[in-house]
């Protein structure tokens, strides 16, 4: 029995060279196909993740007009943040961040930037409260498909 099992072990070569190769291209395709992908994503998660920095910032924006009045002049992005502390106002850590805040006596804009890892144009989602009390959504880029980050061809979101 032992005899049968040296034999076997001396009967088996391994893998050629040939299927080695096989293999190792076949990983390579689904590589190809897959980063593109998973960079996609992280693409969408960066916008999403401005998207809601901006919702959050007319959320705080509302609650400095109840303290004040009703009035928004006086916000920028120093109040906001001490009203808001987890509101970012400065680029840094690869996090979107709020870049501009625009108050007027009865309406405001807030406008979030996200980042950029690949060194492309950052995409800003804004929104607007007029003075009518209607709210309006703006973003850039204006692009199509997965590098339009949940920015439609119209520029809204």
């Amino acid at each position: 029995m032992l005899y049968r099992l040296r034999q076997r072990s001396q009967d088996e070569g391994g893998f050629t060279l040939i299927e080695l190769l096989v293999v190792i291209l076949i990983i390579g395709i689904l590589a190809a196909i897959a980063i593109p992908s998973f960079l996609a994503q992280k693409g969408k998660a960066q916008d999403s993740s401005a998207k809601e920095l901006a919702r959050t910032a007319e959320t705080t924006m509302e609650t400095y007009a109840t303290d004040n009045g009703g009035a928004y002049t006086g916000a920028s992005l120093q109040v906001l943040h001490e009203y808001e502390p987890t509101i970012q106002t400065a680029a840094g850590n690869n996090n979107a961040y709020l870049s501009t805040v625009t108050p007027t006596a009865t309406g405001y804009t807030v406008t979030a930037t996200s980042t950029s890892e690949t060194g492309g144009a950052a995409h800003t989602f804004s929104i607007k409260r007029e003075s009518n009390g209607e709210i309006k959504r703006s973003c850039t880029p204006t692009k199509t498909g997965a590098e339009a980050g949940g920015c439609n061809a119209a520029g809204t979101w």
